[in-house]
């Protein structure tokens, strides 16, 4: 298996936060642990800004994110590795920047997780 596929296939792993919704069964402790780490990486303002940006385009630079947040570059890139260690970005480097889209399938799963 190629390594692209390889990280594929795990992305589609980590695609499941848990096994049932917040709302439908009581979450065990595991599961608990992966949502609130991934709620944690958007429970700021900034990182919810990143990820709207990112989420209404199809792919976005971090190079475009500096004026549209009014942030320095390195404030954008702590902001979204944190969005992207929690598998709701995902980065592909191009030359100097890395371009970002949302992982449509994590996504899912955190909609999923909290019933909606």
């Amino acid at each position: 298996m190629t390594e692209q596929k390889t990280v594929a296939a795990g992305r589609e792993a980590d695609a499941d936060l848990c096994c049932s919704s917040v709302v439908d069964a009581p979450l065990d402790e595991t599961e608990a642990f992966e949502l609130a780490r991934v709620l944690s990486a958007l429970a700021d303002p900034v990182r919810l800004r990143i990820l709207s940006i990112v989420a209404s385009n199809e792919a976005v630079c971090s190079c475009d994110l500096e004026g549209p947040l009014g942030k320095s570059q390195p404030t954008i890139s702590h902001h979204t590795k944190l969005l992207s260690d929690a598998g709701l970005l995902i980065g592909e480097k191009r030359g100097r920047w890395v371009w970002w889209r949302v992982d449509p399938l994590r996504l899912g799963a955190v909609r999923r997780a909290l019933g909606a």
